[in-house]
């Protein structure tokens, strides 16, 4: 029978794979394997557990927490329980937290560490539905009074499942009663104005979702794949759910620090990411390229070359002369077999998603023999619209729609998608669903693209303003100039960072302050665009960046900034009739600047 759920799917894998591996965590130093057996029975007591605490049906459960193992096992707990995950990046502040529990009406919140919990006491005032926390590494022995909030521990949440065996009926009736059309998570991402929106995903989206990738995917029953991508996104926690339809082995990186000696620990068979690890991976082999000898140098520049051009010729379908057969094997065992090893030495391909991958990259790990395949979607699509795969796939676009998805382009050269993956809507956000949940089943996506002859998907601009770094993290730039603009000092900024690493403020500074500012500090009557160069006056507009960045996730701060020498004008091509920023003329006018904020 085919699961009508997420936790029916948890199941059925379960019952089919008994004691082949599940999961692989590293403790102690030492990688052990968790059986699907054994990740059924730690599920079942957490579930029973929030049980337990009285979680009824459609309850809210918050994770707070980086992706670890705990992460997936909490999820289908809450799933199975018949409740509803609500998942919160643990790089969120406290007030955004907040803001989350008390939108969704969190009963439930499990935090990773005692860093975490800190965190949401913090909030408390904040979150009135919230009556229980779950810590999932440490002891609540630890922890001292909490007011209201009833703390346990993940092992103290086992055990009071293991005492309530008189529940596991109800556990099967709640897990049995689930439809398809039921909601399954709710997942944050951000608005326009800063303030994030919930994407509601029912257990049939998801469902859908993971069908397609079967059907389409070159991955294996059996294979492993290192999971760090954060699973509050949902390109992360699509790969552990298709770990569960496809019977994976789902390795947790330590951290993303440790991310190069895990891969070359664990070796998996396939890798999903962000471009921005392929950027760093990309940077560091150059880098490295640069500090090696002049014979080093010279050799692998002469296999990069022999490498484009047998990936040229793969691309084109073509075969491959003898002559560059040959030189392909000696580069191959000169330098690619090298720095495929550095990442696990088995990967078939890798898939990036989440942001644009820039294709100088993706041509550069094909000359090395890694293919990484590109795909696109949104955290309202749950999120997948189209992919690469490697028996079909062109660079510098993001493939063809997934089978069952139907895109188009509108007449402003908008993408439009249809299919059964397209959420519900936002929660809580009438207005907001309606302008881009259309009634005839079409969603907006606010990206701007064009489809070639091939039926390829290639992004070529956005729609809207929102920023979507290399990490594949959405930011609100208009929330944080605004934020910027509430100290007098500033009088205009923009913020850029879409397709980059992290976000750069281009300033303005008000010139009447800017002058108060100087007379103080003595710097005598100069120029004003001479002034902003001064370290006083560069410590003061770093100040206020500071002030802002303590209220933003980490994705979102504001890493390097420029104080321009004038502010924006009418006459200078900046702002519009109504004063509002001309964004590309911005960008064009001080391209330079922003490349040089992004070097070195």
């Amino acid at each position: 029978m085919t699961p009508g759920s997420l936790g029916q799917l948890f199941w059925d894998r379960v019952s089919r794979s008994g004691d082949r591996p599940a999961q692989r965590v590293k403790v102690g130093g030492v990688w052990r394997d968790v059986s699907w057996r054994g990740l059924g029975e730690e599920v079942r007591e957490v579930a029973l557990g929030l049980l337990a605490l009285g979680r009824q049906p459609g309850d809210a459960i918050g994770i707070l927490s980086q992706s670890r193992a705990e992460w997936v096992r909490a999820d289908f707990a809450i799933l199975s329980a018949a409740g509803v995950t609500i998942p919160v990046y643990a790089t969120y502040p406290s007030e955004i937290l907040a803001y989350i529990v008390r939108d969704a009406e969190v009963r439930t919140l499990f935090v990773e560490d005692e860093k975490q919990l800190d965190k949401a006491l913090a909030a408390t005032a904040e979150m009135p539905s919230l009556d229980t926390l779950i810590l999932i590494q440490g002891s609540s022995g630890a922890v001292g009074d909490t007011g209201r909030l009833k703390v346990l521990d993940w092992g103290e949440l086992r055990a009071l499942g293991r005492q309530q065996a008189q529940l596991r009926g109800t556990l099967e009736a709640r897990l049995a009663g689930l439809r398809p059309e039921d909601v399954a998570t709710i997942v944050y991402t951000s608005g326009t104005t800063g303030t994030p929106k919930g994407v509601i995903q029912t257990h049939s989206n998801h469902l859908a979702v993971l069908g397609m990738i079967a059907e389409a995917s070159e991955i294996r029953e059996g294979d492993v794949h290192l999971l760090f991508l954060p699973m509050a996104h949902s390109f992360g926690r699509m790969e552990s759910f298709l770990g569960v339809r496809l019977g994976l082995i789902t390795a947790f990186a330590e951290s993303i620090e440790r991310l190069p000696e895990n891969l070359r620990e664990v070796s998996p068979d396939f890798l999903c990411s962000v471009p921005r690890v392929f950027e760093k991976v990309y940077a560091r082999i150059l880098s490295g390229v640069e500090a090696a000898s002049p014979m080093k140098r010279r050799i692998f520049h002469w296999a990069l070359g022999v490498g484009r051009r047998v990936s040229r010729l793969e691309r084109e379908g073509r075969p491959l002369p003898a002559t560059l057969r040959v030189q392909r094997a000696l580069a191959d065992r000169l330098v690619f077999s090298k720095l495929r090893a550095a990442l696990g030495g088995r990967l078939r391909f890798c898939v990036s998603g989440s942001a644009p991958l820039a294709l100088e990259i993706a041509e550069f790990f094909h000359a090395a023999g890694i293919l990484i395949l590109e795909g696109y979607g949104l955290t309202e699509t749950c999120p997948i619209l189209a992919s690469n795969h490697a028996s079909a796939f062109k660079f510098g676009t993001v493939g063809r729609p997934f089978p069952g998805i139907e895109i188009k382009i509108a007449e402003d050269g908008e993408i439009l998608a249809r299919g059964p993956n397209v959420a519900r809507g936002y929660y809580h956000k009438q207005e907001e669903t309606a302008a881009v949940f259309g009634a005839d089943g079409w969603f907006h996506t606010g990206d701007i693209g064009e489809i070639d002859r091939d039926g390829f998907l290639r992004i070529t601009d956005r729609k809207k303003d929102l920023i979507k770094t290399s990490g594949g993290s959405y930011v609100a730039p208009q929330h944080i100039e605004n934020l910027l603009k509430g100290d007098p000092f500033v009088s205009q900024a923009l913020v850029e960072g879409d397709r980059r690493p992290y976000p750069i403020a281009l300033i303005t500074v008000n010139a009447e302050e800017l002058a108060k500012l100087a007379r103080t500090h003595g710097l005598g009557d100069k120029p004003a665009a001479e002034l902003v160069r001064h370290p006083v006056i560069m410590e003061r507009v770093r100040r206020t960046v500071d002030g802002v960045n303590v209220h933003l996730a980490s994705y979102a701060q504001v890493k390097r900034f420029a104080v321009l020498p004038g502010d924006f004008t009418q006459e200078g091509g900046e702002l519009t009739p109504t004063l509002k920023i001309k964004r590309r003329d911005v960008r064009a006018k001080y391209a330079d600047v922003i490349e040089s904020l992004y070097r070195g």
